[in-house]
């Protein structure tokens, strides 16, 4: 039986969605990101095993990373999108890659995975869930030091 793959709108909607969460990850725009997630997601990270707000994410995860690194950058073509039978709740599965800075600055490849969980709340796709890791090997820790646009 396979697995139950978004049709192609629905694909293209969520590869947008990754589109412009990348493009606020790389900004450091929390505030444009926030919107895009439930109050109360839970999620995992590199930084804390479970989180639950989007508060507690930027405090915990996002000023652990978003300033540190940079280039951040889904593989859409990569990304997996499958959507439940009903069309209220929805999963994406992809790679992401960033870069990363040693303590010297030298920068290093930052790749890792996300699954993403989303349902659809008065019309409206909210993600719920977040598991971003890096990649076996990759090192946790980045010495960035970029501006936050927006909290």
């Amino acid at each position: 039986m396979p697995l139950p793959d978004a049709d192609a709108a629905t694909r293209n909607y969520f590869v947008g969605w990754l589109e412009r969460f990348a493009g606020h990850v790389r900004d450091v725009d929390y505030a444009a990101a926030r919107p895009l997630f439930h109050p109360s997601i839970l999620a995992f990270g590199t930084h804390r095993d479970v989180i639950e707000g989007v508060a507690s994410w930027q405090a915990t995860q996002w000023d652990n990373v978003w300033p540190r690194t940079s280039d951040f950058r889904f593989d859409t073509d990569a990304a997996r999108v499958l959507v439940s039978s009903d069309n209220t709740m929805a999963s994406i599965v992809v790679p992401w890659t960033s870069t990363g800075y040693q303590q010297d600055g030298t920068r290093f490849d930052r790749p890792g995975r996300a699954t993403l969980v989303f349902n659809k709340q008065d019309g409206a796709w909210l993600c719920t869930h977040s598991h971003m890791s890096l990649n076996r090997g990759v090192p946790q820790q980045s010495f960035g030091n970029r501006p936050v646009k927006a909290r």
